[in-house]
């Protein structure tokens, strides 16, 4: 995934790896000049030192003595350091060095891209922070405002669910308390498709935690929700018998979530095989 922000009439890329944010050095030079500033940065000692340190923070694979290695020689005229050659000999994450004519260059982790900015210039960084700041405000108003959606959405498909119980699994004139049981039934239901536990299994995991377990789902988790409901309601209307309709659901949850989560390209949020495997000790 992509994005772009604008500093000063220069466009700079802002790529994912794993969820953290990785900028263009390559399209940040361009307001300056070209990539042997890249490497003129990369010379020098203290910048070396900075590298060194966020990736022994941050990287259990980081080749510590190549990087001393390197630093006993910066600062020599001799001394010559690419991102590449960084990259290639210390196993380095915070830089990322892609080829291609188009997305390639020079990219690294936001808060070297912001140390790079200071090289450069103090008030470039500080429009690049800003402008960082705005765009992550932007996303996370739009990921608020989908989440809102969906969790009214799956509210709405709850209530056809509802209806559907009432008029197949509730007998006349049935208490309101037995009633209520068989929601409640019906309802851990889909939790147990969808989540691999009850509502009181994830209280029971979860005390410090306000509100139930669908409050805390993911937006996939949300729109798998809504359609499980859906698919429940016509299970439910077709007289298909409780069991049956748990692994039916649980198989459409774990296919759903997969492509879902392969389409953003996130990690799993969840564990199918475990998930399979407490629906059908629920099943049993």
């Amino acid at each position: 995934m992509k994005t772009t922000i604008n500093i000063k009439g220069t466009e700079i890329s802002i790529i994912k790896k794993e969820s953290e944010d990785y900028f263009s050095l390559t399209d940040i030079v361009k307001h300056f000049g070209d990539d042997t500033m890249i490497y003129s940065w990369m010379r020098s000692r203290y910048t070396l030192e900075f590298l060194g340190v966020w990736e022994e923070l941050n990287n259990s694979d980081f080749k510590g003595n190549e990087f001393v290695t390197f630093k006993m020689e910066a600062g020599l005229n001799t001394f010559n350091l690419t991102p590449k050659k960084w990259i290639e000999a210390t196993k380095a994450i915070g830089i990322i060095s892609k080829s291609g004519r188009y997305g390639g260059g020079t990219y690294a982790h936001k808060d070297i891209a912001f140390e790079f900015g200071s090289w450069l210039s103090p008030e470039f960084k500080m429009y690049l922070i800003k402008e960082f700041q705005r765009l992550k405000e932007d996303e996370n108003g739009r990921l608020k405002l989908e989440w809102n959606f969906q969790r009214t959405l799956a509210k709405v498909n709850y209530r056809i669910h509802t209806d559907a119980i009432k008029e197949k699994l509730i007998p006349p004139q049935l208490s309101r308390e037995k009633s209520n049981q068989v929601y409640a039934s019906e309802g851990d239901l889909l939790n147990v498709a969808l989540y691999g536990m009850t509502a009181k299994e994830w209280k029971e995991s979860n005390p410090q935690k306000e509100g139930n377990i669908r409050d805390h789902s993911s937006i996939e988790q949300l729109i798998v929700l809504s359609n499980l409901e859906s698919l429940n309601s016509i299970l439910i209307m077709q007289s298909v018998s409780q069991k049956p309709r748990l692994v039916q659901l649980n198989n459409c949850a774990i296919f759903q979530m997969r492509s879902l989560l392969s389409f953003n390209k996130k990690p799993d949020l969840l564990r199918e095989e475990e998930v399979l495997y407490r629906a059908e000790k629920k099943a049993a």
